[in-house]
């Protein structure tokens, strides 16, 4: 099965339902490092307006999406975001006290760009709000996962990578 066919089909595995004009709307990110199985997410839009948005992301197995943060913006706090798991396990880093053991394996070429370690770990019916400016980083367990982004107005352009070497 292509990589493609992977995320759509986890998507529909999740028990929600999607049209097809959602799920061919699907953006498949790689950030700009050529390794999207390994740093990489699969998203698609609902609304983003200058209010709130809400998305769906979708992570493959182990899949991690690249530490970054939300700054603020001309007249706002920046971006702040409540993620809600659908299916699987998403293992959340934010910034605090870290454990002593991470429940995930940091992607091997680009260890250092991953700098917070607080663990909040996501499972089916569990939210974290991330709020404005505030570096984070996740990845999905083992059986991949699908999670609903609502927040406040969504700006990828204005996201701050620790990694240097991302584009968005």
């Amino acid at each position: 099965m292509d990589y493609q066919t992977k995320v759509k089909q986890l998507f529909l595995d999740s028990g929600m339902i999607f049209t097809d004009e959602e799920l061919e709307t699907i953006e498949f990110v790689d950030f700009g490092l050529g390794a999207i199985e390994v740093e990489g997410l699969n998203l698609f839009v609902y609304e983003n307006n200058e209010r709130y948005c809400g998305k769906e992301l979708a992570l493959l197995p182990y899949q991690t999406c690249p530490e970054h943060r939300h700054p603020p913006r001309k007249n706002d706090l920046g971006k702040r975001e409540t993620f809600r798991c659908r299916k699987g396990i998403v293992y959340l880093y934010v910034e605090g006290e870290e454990p002593e053991v991470l429940s995930c394996e940091l992607p091997e070429n680009n260890q250092a760009t991953y700098t917070v370690r607080k663990e909040i770990v996501l499972r089916p019916g569990d939210q974290y709000t991330i709020e404005p400016n505030i570096k984070h980083w996740f990845q999905a367990g083992e059986t991949g996962a699908v999670v609903t982004e609502f927040s406040s107005s969504s700006d990828d352009a204005s996201d701050i990578f620790t990694n240097p070497m991302i584009q968005r």
